[in-house]
């Protein structure tokens, strides 16, 4: 970006920097500052857009990066603004936040004033500085900070003609200025009352520009000791009483009231009364009830007093009047553009436009609904929804301006005042009834309203209930007003105690029905006593392992375990599923403490560093490979690790680096469903989900879908995610099945995977009349980016396209829910055993701004949870928690923020189909085979069960097999060659492969370059599944065991207690010699095959129907299904010889459906 040149030439169409004067006022030229200089000096950001303040920092980011759009000026849109006020600031500073990563547009703003943007609301701190760059609203190296070309600036320039048909306006300095859309935000004027008998005479003032500040200052200088007066106790009259005192020229002050109290237009009389209390204990005189009839004037037409209309007479020198404010609309009127015929104002639509095309107003020149507002907030939110619906609703609802919030909190004279809300309900009847929209009652639907009793008993009173606190020794005073039924909050005032402003204003904007009496709002709940630890020792917390809550703590008191690592070694408390892990946590933490113990979150026995700590090592050292994490991390470097460490180190490094997980020093890092790429099933097949992103799905995928189920006779579910499960995959159909997927276009769904599951949608506005924003086209945005990527637990996402929520977006580990102005964005939901509803992190974010603040939130869990730690227990367990999310997130408290962007870039691009991976690679299809040894197959080793016209596997037994395989007394052993040592690698991780010998399943282990050979079934659940297990070692005490990968049993490989299971004495496994030799096969010494098969034989432990109990049957009884009325069989049709699903299905198969050549698509 070129330096801006000051230009002092008027007259000559503005480039990027130039200002133009009025040839009447040299001197007044504005001239841009360096680019270089210091940006910290912004003054009055509250009343910034707080992503414009740091405009400039991401103008120079993107434009280091190379990342500006280079659209040329041809194809970008001029927007030019006329009034460089609060509002057309905010006007500026939202289109170029929506615009940056955009450039639709170039912006000219042309302001009548000699100054840049400055902060109205705070004129009163000028007579303090008397700087008026510390009132500006932006520097001005904001300005010169914007792309070249995006924003250029007109000072003291009038606009004085509008040419809707040639699309141009002229200045005062002749310019001719053409536009492609105008927007006109030119404010209002001071009100002075000119029917006033010496409205004009010297000493008269208002109270609304620098200028006339400046004036005021002059002229109290030369009537030192005299008194001043302020006509109007609003707040811009208490502003102006309080400007007048500071100056300490006025002997005395005295504030001038139609009313009987000050701030009429949000008080009621008692607050106001007490306002007026407290103004004139601090100095200022006030005088109520009086109207100005007069102005009197000496022979030089200087003031000297008022009479007002009672006749009193008083004395002054000085009047400034703040009455109120008039629409500046005359430039639109002359145009001819519509304007209110009462008030004035430009009349607009609710998207502002005017009844010109391409000609907009903001601000206080504009007329809603034959209402102007002068009041800084309607005017920020009209620039909001202009410039949103200019940028962002091409992907979004375009937003419509509505009844602004007219909430206003200030401190006037030191005295703290708020109003919010409908604050004048009780007397003017509520103008919304949460709950009750639309609602008519029947008499006056049907007109029958009893005008006599209305008449003679006057209008019923508002259905409103009032709460109030009065403290006159404090100056406090609170009223808020309820529903009838003190259900909902419609509004409020305060007096001198207005902390709480902040939290009762959104329960009003939202209509939230309260979550306690209205009484707490006031004097705050009743503190009940403190709840203590609920659970009772016996209390299973495990019910994988049946580890209970005083198991734990016994451990950890009798100095057994002193870190979590330790508690689960010791337990096996969240070994299994890994649900408890935060209960397991929790307990252990506050067991520590209450012996004063430090809390130790070591990852396991292998390493003494908690997740997060392992991240920032493996992070910053650039560790690839679990061999050199435990060289460079672990307690022991030549440690095999263990089921609780080496799928973390997996999943932090796929989280860093995106490496396909199957690679060779990879693949033993994963448990189960991530070295299968799929869910496995009880009865030991898997469970196929393709990627169904936003759960959009078109018919041709659907027939893809159903051939592959069944053709491989799989059973078919929806999930609750929006997506179609295909159960009892066997294990070597895997690759052929997603080959079939594959090459329909379809990808793999993850749903194996601790990462991005689904990113759940309703249809939003692409078919739902209610919908505001697009959230299926946002829900499949969200899940194409974030799609395989890996994090300490699932992630799932749910888009609403409105309030009502039908996604279920609020439960959720991210969430969006579309409002008129962008998404509220929630964070840190589950389900699950202890379901946590989601907080708000951001509101009305921007569809643009959408993935910047997912892609910071993502990758700050993914670099500081705790191992197997959802997003809900991360938020709870952050120092601050939501809040402190927000700082780090939002106002990039850490300055990670472009870290975590950049981190989150690198992933997304690195992607790729895992499934996709392996059937690229023979060596990694050679790993789904059942057995290494053979090509032969054992299926079913759970008899299916007819369901609902599919198979199931049926269910457990309720007792695991307690025979003592381990102690079994073989007849004979001999040494057999079952398979090639080349099949075997020597990994860190451990290697290992099934095998078959007769009918019965042994799984084979290499470890360090050392053999073990076992059983295939797992007792606990009949399961043949041991080598699939996780390998895990203690060489410090010479143990080796294998965790079984259903509910992590954990059975020893070698040693005196080889086939024992360490966290379940009830089972144990048989083992085997096994040795490598010469000839480059592995021996195993084994009984024959009849007696090996007669004791651990597949056949033997096959579960059968007749072995287990239909949970169904007595309920089924009492609802005589085949009988009931209503129901029908899942194959028939309703209608009369109807053909049902399975002849219809084939009908359609076999080309029967539009004749011999099938389907007619």
């Amino acid at each position: 970006m070129a330096e801006a040149e000051p230009v002092l030439t008027p007259g000559i169409e503005p480039k990027n920097g130039d200002a133009h004067d009025l040839p009447s006022s040299p001197g007044v030229t504005a001239t841009w500052g360096s680019k270089g200089a210091n940006m910290s000096s912004i003054s009055n950001s509250e009343w910034n857009d707080a992503e414009a303040n740091k405009l400039p920092e991401k103008v120079a980011d993107l434009d280091r990066k190379g990342e500006l759009p280079e659209n040329e000026k041809k194809d970008r849109k001029r927007i030019v603004v006329v009034g460089l006020g609060m509002v057309g600031i905010a006007f500026i500073e939202k289109l170029m936040k929506y615009d940056v990563k955009r450039r639709e547009y170039d912006i000219i703003v042309i302001g009548e004033e000699p100054h840049l943007a400055y902060n109205r609301v705070g004129l009163t701190s000028f007579f303090q500085h008397r700087l008026v760059e510390n009132l500006y609203l932006n520097p001005k190296e904001w300005y010169s900070a914007m792309p070249e070309g995006s924003l250029n600036y007109h000072l003291n320039t009038l606009v004085t003609e509008i040419n809707s048909q040639d699309k141009t306006v002229k200045t005062s300095a002749g310019d001719t200025v053409p536009y492609d859309i105008l927007v006109l935000a030119t404010g209002s004027d001071a009100l002075l009352p000119r029917h006033t008998p010496g409205y004009d005479a010297n000493g008269v003032f208002v109270y609304r520009t620098i200028d006339d500040l400046q004036r005021l200052i002059d002229f109290a200088s030369t009537r030192k000791g005299t008194t001043g007066a302020v006509v109007g106790g609003g707040l811009l009259g208490l502003e102006a009483a309080k400007a007048m005192m500071d100056l300490e020229d006025f002997g005395q002050v005295k504030l001038i009231e139609r009313n009987r109290w000050v701030l009429s237009r949000q008080l009621d009389s008692d607050a106001g009364g007490m306002v007026v209390e407290q103004v004139q204990s601090l100095g200022l005189d006030v005088l109520l009830s009086k109207r100005v009839g007069k102005i009197l004037t000496d022979e030089g037409n200087n003031v000297k007093g008022v009479i007002f209309e009672d006749g009193e007479e008083m004395q002054c020198s000085c009047i400034c009047f703040a009455i109120g404010i008039k629409a500046r609309d005359e430039v639109a009127r002359k145009a001819g553009i519509r304007c209110a015929d009462r008030g004035g104002g430009i009349v607009v639509a609710p998207d502002l436009s005017t009844s010109i095309p391409d000609i907009y107003a903001v601000g206080e020149c504009a007329s809603w609904e034959n209402q102007t507002f002068g009041l800084i907030a309607p005017g920020v939110e009209m620039a909001d929804v202009l410039a949103f619906n200019l940028t962002q609703a091409k992907a979004h609802a375009p937003r419509k301006f509505k009844r602004p919030d007219l909430s206003t909190k200030l401190k006037l004279l030191g005295v703290e005042v708020a109003s919010f809300g409908d604050f004048f309900a009780d007397r003017d009847g509520p103008k919304d009834m949460p709950g009750r929209r639309g609602a008519v009652k029947k008499d006056e639907a049907n007109g029958k309203t009893d005008r006599v009793k209305s008449l003679t008993d006057g209008p019923a009173p508002p259905p409103v209930k009032a709460l109030t606190y009065k403290d006159p020794f404090q100056q406090v005073y609170k009223k808020y007003l309820f529903t009838m039924d003190g259900k909902y909050l419609l509004g409020g005032m305060m007096i001198g105690d207005t902390k709480d402003y902040v939290k009762l204003v959104p329960l009003v904007k939202n209509q939230k029905q309260l979550e306690m009496q209205p009484s707490e709002l006031i004097i705050g709940a009743q503190k009940g006593d403190d709840d203590g630890d609920d659970l009772e020792d016996d209390t299973q917390i495990c019910s994988c392992h049946n580890v209970t809550k005083g198991d734990v703590v016994k451990a950890v008191k009798d100095g057994t375990c002193k870190s979590i690592g330790d508690v689960k070694s010791c337990t096996k408390a969240g070994t299994g599923c890994g649900g408890c892990m935060p209960l397991v946590q929790t307990i252990f933490n506050k067991t520590m403490s209450s012996m004063g113990q430090e809390v130790k979150n070591h990852l396991c026995p292998h390493f003494e560093y908690s997740r997060a700590d392992l991240f920032n090592i493996i992070f910053v050292k650039k560790l690839t490979e679990f061999a050199q994490v435990m060289k460079e991390c672990g307690k022991d470097p030549e440690s095999t690790g263990c089921e609780a460490c080496k799928p973390t180190v997996g999943s932090i490094v796929a989280s860093l680096f995106n490496k396909h997980i199957l690679d060779d020093t990879r693949r033993g890092l994963q448990e189960t469903n991530d070295r299968f790429l799929a869910n496995i099933q009880r009865n030991g097949t898997f469970s196929v989900i393709p990627r169904v992103a936003g759960g959009e799905i078109t018919p041709e995928r659907l027939i893809i879908i159903g051939m592959v189920a069944k053709k491989y006779k799989l059973y078919c579910k929806i999930t609750g995610g929006q997506r179609i499960d295909m159960f009892g995959a066997r294990k070597q159909d895997l690759p052929a099945i997603w080959q079939e997927l594959v090459d329909g276009g379809m990808e793999s769904g993850h749903a194996y995977a601790k990462s991005l599951r689904t990113v759940k949608s309703c249809v939003g506005t692409t078919w739902c009349r209610y919908g505001i924003g697009d959230s299926v086209g946002m829900a499949i945005r969200l899940e194409e980016r974030y799609k395989s990527l890996r994090a300490p637990h699932k992630i799932k996402g749910g888009v609403s396209g409105c309030v009502r929520e039908c996604a279920e977006a609020q439960n959720k580990d991210f969430g969006l829910i579309a409002t008129e102005k962008g998404f509220n964005l929630f964070v840190g939901g589950n389900g699950g055993a202890k379901p946590r509803h989601s907080e708000l992190l951001a509101k009305d974010v921007p569809p643009d701004d959408i993935i910047p603040i997912l892609d910071r939130y993502l990758s700050f869990y993914i670099r500081t949870a705790d191992k197997l730690q959802r997003t809900a227990r991360w938020i709870e367990n952050l120092p601050g928690g939501i809040k402190y999310l927000q700082e780090v997130i939002l106002e990039d408290k850490l300055g990670i923020c472009a870290e975590l962007e950049k981190q989150m870039e690198i992933l997304v691009e690195s992607y790729s189909c895992e499934w996709t991976e392996v059937l690229k690679s023979p060596a990694k299809k050679a790993l789904f085979s059942q057995f290494a040894n053979t090509d032969e197959s054992i299926n079913d080793t759970i008899e299916p069960t007819q369901e609902r016209g599919q198979e199931r596997p049926s269910y457990w037994p309720k007792d695991s097999i307690t025979e003592d395989f381990r102690n079994h007394k073989w007849s004979e052993l001999s040494w057999q060659p079952l398979i090639k040592a080349e099949e075997f690698r020597d990994l860190p991780t451990g290697d290992s492969r099934a095998i078959k010998r007769g009918d019965t399943q042994l799984a084979i282990f290499k470890v360090r370059g050392k053999w073990y050979c076992t059983q295939q079934m797992c007792p606990h659940k009949r399961a043949f599944v041991l080598s699939d297990g996780m390998i895990g070692d203690d060489i410090k005490n010479n143990k080796l065991w294998v965790s079984c990968p259903y509910h992590k049993r954990n059975y020893e490989l070698g040693g005196e207690d080889a086939g024992r299971c360490a966290n379940d004495e009830s089972v144990n496994i048989a083992t085997f010699p096994i040795e490598e030799r010469d000839d480059g096969n592995v021996y195993v010494k084994l009984p024959s095959v009849e007696e090996l098969d007669s004791v651990l034989g597949t056949a033997k432990f096959k579960i059968k129907k007749s072995d287990t109990t239909d949970p169904f049957e007595s309920l089924d009884r009492k609802l005589k299904l085949a009988l009931g009325k209503g129901r029908k069989g899942t194959v028939v049709s309703h209608l009369e010889g109807g053909l049902g699903e399975k002849e219809k299905a084939a009908m359609i198969l076999a080309g029967g459906e539009r004749g011999v050549g099938g389907l007619d698509w």
